[in-house]
């Protein structure tokens, strides 16, 4: 696995395993090396099952911390790996995470279905964020876009008007550095 001194460094830099005594630190560092550099594993679950491995068979901690420090230092995210699992359900991606504002008339299922689905198909509804008031997926809130009911425009003023206030205030400067240097 990390072979690498940069990947090793990375290791020791997790909070959790910083706070490991310097024989566990040692170990730990034994188990990763010994554990093959060219896998890439594409499945979280057997990468964690190879760690536990080399982990026990160094005497290396392997608590819930420090796997999830380890976890966290060894991993990268990739597109092309399996998809990771929580208690039979998809893991969600946090950074893929999106909000949309849907229309009260509007059904969440019916809006998601048209607007959602046909540009990022494997995206789905988090169904136990339930609005308290009425019991139904999703929040409800109201927006009021201030600047669009608000806002009234006004035309600038006349770009020779800017002109002239901008050459009155630049020959006033002029005059200011002239008195200081006189």
């Amino acid at each position: 696995m990390p072979k690498s001194w940069g990947q090793v460094k990375t290791v020791l830099e997790e909070k959790a395993i910083q706070k490991l005594d310097e024989e566990a630190r040692d170990h730990l560092v034994q188990a990763l090396q010994s554990m093959d550099g060219d896998v890439v594993y594409k499945n979280r679950e057997k990468f964690r099952k190879a760690l536990k491995q080399a982990l026990s068979a160094h005497d290396a901690p392997s608590g819930t911390a420090e796997t999830k420090s380890l976890l966290n230092a060894l991993s990268e995210r990739d597109a092309e790996a399996d998809i990771c699992m929580n208690k039979g359900q998809p893991e969600a991606d946090a950074s893929l995470r999106d909000y949309e504002n849907v229309p009260l008339s509007e059904s969440v299922y019916d809006y998601f279905e048209r607007e959602v689905k046909p540009h990022v198909p494997a995206a789905w509804i988090d169904e136990s964020k339930v609005d308290a008031q009425d019991g139904e997926v999703g929040v409800v809130g109201y927006e009021i876009p201030f600047n669009r009911h608000f806002y009234v425009f006004t035309l600038p003023r006349p770009l020779e008007e800017i002109d002239r206030d901008l050459k009155a205030c630049t020959d006033k400067i002029k005059q200011m550095i002239e008195a200081l240097s006189a």
